[in-house]
């Protein structure tokens, strides 16, 4: 790329002995959002009025007191809503509504029109104050641009007493104020707030929007603590964010601007709105979550949050996306599916304290489910096969079992190009150690003497019907015997153990065994069986079945 030299540095802001750096967020902001205004104005179709009100029932099931409806002065659609909002009395009563008005007459007068007979309202005037804003569209001064947020706050609060003063809360926005002066920034806030007298029993919100995202986030921090430093009557204020996400990091700007004092965030779900979006509320709650704060709003069925999102605004949600994504809970990492297994296992150990690997929340808190936890593909490994046999079909792998079929699975997945299912993985493992040729078990007798075990059994070898007799130690030891006398081969068991599948008097048993043939060589096999002992035999008969075959 050539043509960076005509892009210019944003400069940074002189701030000595910031504190910002040092401070922890240990409580949730004021959440206010804005899906309903800057979320739906930024659509390729916007919301209709069914979907808004569905929208907006849903933000208030999850916990938002504060949620900007619209712009109502600005189309029929919205001020028609807001009216309906009102005359229908579908704001509860902890509920403020919030709507947007330019610093201009006819503008804020519609605005409160829309609102006659609201039970609490914020009123939320903004004019442009950036240098860039000042120059190129509106070709004014400082104190012209000043005296148009000035007029716009007299007319609000002349406005508020006519329809009732205890009614509304007011809200000034420096717009653009990340690419605006600090100092004039703080200028035309304390102008402003001269108008409104806040009080600490009424206060009112000056919100800071990041509108165009243009420098990384600690220098939009920095510009929060220089605004929270220098306003007047600072204890009178609420402080309040905006950001975009133009540069991807809305959601850190935000975090940060929370450290440097701001007490309110406004944002959307999953960052819709303008451009790239705003910062991502869902986001920033589970953030906190994740760090033992209650972030004051009930993200415990995100599947739902995403099913409005998607209906109402005719856009997917990313796989990647955090908390949310189809994939977010995924790992096909091989590395990656042992840490994340073993971290699963040493929950028992202490079930009141989420720390597994590779999973900052647990998918349970969110309303999902482990199942899509571990996946396996050609860069899975051991572990995650092993997460999955177990997780889905209670097969417990020994240490020698997960070795030898984590790269039978890789292989099957590269040579079919795909990611395989748990299903598929569970009938490759029986089809790879539970063999059932040449050699099968039909039926068994045992009788136990005081010195031995004697065993019959009826097998089938390559489809022919015979009885061997036997005896030895045990019936495992018996039915060994028994084999290498009859068949021209020799080994010995190196490894066995077993487990229930399933809970219940009903549940099968599944025996697993590792024998050594005469060349030292290596040969697995499981049985199956509702029966312990036969499922043994049955082991034993696959692991000899693949010292036949080869």
């Amino acid at each position: 790329m050539k043509n960076f030299h005509r892009y210019r540095p944003y400069p940074a802001i002189k701030l000595e002995n910031r504190t910002w750096p040092d401070n922890v967020i240990t409580k949730a902001p004021i959440w206010c959002s804005v899906d309903l205004r800057d979320g739906n104005q930024a659509l390729e179709k916007p919301m209709n009025l069914e979907q808004k009100i569905n929208f907006f029932k849903f933000l208030v099931e999850i916990g938002f007191k504060e949620i900007e409806v619209g712009f109502p002065a600005a189309s029929d659609t919205e001020y028609i809503f807001c009216r309906k909002l009102i005359e229908e009395n579908l704001i509860p009563d902890d509920v403020v509504i919030q709507v947007l008005t330019q610093s201009r007459e006819h503008i804020i007068r519609k605005t409160y029109e829309a609102l006659e007979g609201v039970k609490k309202a914020v009123v939320h005037l903004y004019n442009s104050t950036s240098t860039l804003q000042r120059d190129v569209v509106f070709n004014m001064s400082k104190d012209e641009v000043k005296e148009l947020a000035v007029s716009g706050a007299k007319l609000v609060k002349e406005l508020a007493k006519e329809y009732g003063e205890d009614r509304f809360i007011f809200e000034y926005s420096p717009e653009s104020f990340s690419g605006t002066e600090p100092d004039y920034a703080v200028e035309i806030s304390d102008a402003v707030m001269e108008v409104w007298q806040p009080t600490k029993e009424k206060k009112a919100i000056l919100n800071l929007p990041n509108t165009v995202e243009m420098a990384t986030p600690n220098v939009y921090a920095d510009s929060i603590e220089y605004v929270a430093r220098n306003i007047k009557n600072r204890e009178n204020i609420v402080i309040s964010l905006h950001a975009h996400n133009d540069r991807g990091c809305a959601v850190a700007a935000s975090e940060l601007g929370v450290m440097a004092g701001a007490d309110r965030v406004e944002g959307t779900l999953f960052g819709n709105g303008e451009r790239t979006g705003n910062a991502d509320i869902m986001v920033m709650a589970l953030n906190m979550y994740t760090q033992g704060v209650d972030p004051e709003l009930d993200f415990s069925n995100i599947n739902k949050a995403i099913d409005i999102y998607e209906q109402s605004t005719l856009m997917p949600i990313h796989a990647r996306h955090p908390y949310a994504g189809e994939l977010v809970y995924t790992a096909f990492s091989g590395s990656h599916q042992d840490a994340i297994k073993k971290g699963m296992a040493k929950l028992i150990e202490h079930p009141d304290r989420w720390e597994v690997p590779y999973l900052p929340i647990d998918p349970l808190d969110v309303g999902r489910n482990y199942d899509p936890i571990i996946r396996i593909n050609s860069q899975s490994g051991k572990g995650g096969v092993a997460y999955i046999l177990e997780t889905n079909f209670g097969l417990n792998l020994p240490k020698t079992f997960q070795r030898n079929f984590g790269p039978i699975v890789t292989q099957k997945s590269v040579n079919e190009d795909k990611e395989l299912s748990p299903d598929e993985i569970k009938e490759l493992f029986i089809d790879t150690y539970y063999v059932k040729e040449p050699l099968s078990v039909k039926y068994y007798r045992e009788t136990a003497t005081d010195d031995k075990v004697e065993i019959s059994c009826d097998l089938f070898y390559k489809g022919e019907a015979i009885t061997l007799e036997g005896d030895g130690n045990g019936i495992v030891d018996a039915f060994c015997k028994l084999l290498m006398e009859h068949f021209p081969i020799k080994f010995n068991i190196v490894n066995y153990s077993e487990h229930s599948m399933e809970y219940g008097s009903s549940s099968k048993a599944i025996t697993y065994i590792q024998i050594l043939d005469d060349k030292q060589n290596t040969h697995l096999g499981v049985g199956i069986s509702k029966n312990i002992a036969k499922s043994s035999l049955r082991a034993i008969v696959s692991a000899v079945n693949d010292v036949l075959n080869k």
